[in-house]
């Protein structure tokens, strides 16, 4: 029975000042260090076998850090920019709250949580999903059924498309998904890919 974990990148420095951030490579806040090293804390009892992250340095050092924090620094490594954020377009370095006075709250929240909106621009979840899911499949989910333990670092987008795909989720149902940052979640799954169970780690 392999072990999937999926971990959002701590915080970063435009979350802070609550920015859309996108493709742009924001580093992470001090804060966002300790969350990623408190988070590889908590999964320091599974033994990781491979590890994948996107190719922005918000999640690249997050796996850093949660593999200090697991001391289990030795593990193989795997980059892709499948799994980066969603481009959020012409919002990238806005601040969040000025875009809501600007569009209106209901606007926002449609280009940030669903499914099929893109931002001017920019990627909407189902684009996200359009490369994200072809490398999870062919790359992550194998491993897995396999029996490894595999931790993905990378970013609510990304993530959230996967979790869509796992949880079975509708359109409408991943409207409301948020994926926190640097909290641990935890996928057990059989050879055939069949979930076992679900497991939030904070």
């Amino acid at each position: 029975m392999g072990k999937l974990i999926l971990l959002r990148h701590g915080e970063s420095e435009w979350n802070s000042e609550n920015r859309f951030t996108g493709w742009i490579d924001i580093g992470l806040t001090e804060k966002g260090k300790k969350e990623a090293f408190d988070a590889g804390k908590l999964i320091k009892d599974i033994p990781i076998d491979f590890a994948f992250t996107s190719v922005l340095n918000r999640a690249i050092d997050t796996l850093t850090e949660a593999l200090r924090g697991a001391d289990q620094e030795l593990v193989p490594i795997a980059q892709d920019a499948a799994l980066n954020e969603r481009m959020y377009g012409d919002l990238q370095g806005l601040n969040k709250a000025e875009t809501v006075e600007k569009f209106g709250a209901e606007q926002v929240k449609i280009w940030r949580r669903s499914y099929d909106v893109a931002p001017p621009n920019g990627e909407s979840l189902k684009d996200t999903a359009a490369r994200t899911l072809p490398y999870f499949g062919k790359e992550i989910m194998p491993l897995v059924r396999e029996g490894k333990n595999v931790l993905i670092s990378a970013h609510g987008n990304s993530l959230r498309a996967i979790v869509m795909d796992l949880d079975k989720l509708t359109k409408e149902e991943v409207v409301e998904l948020n994926i926190p940052n640097a909290v641990p979640i935890i996928y057990e799954i059989d050879e055939e890919g069949k979930i076992v169970s679900k497991t939030m780690l904070s």
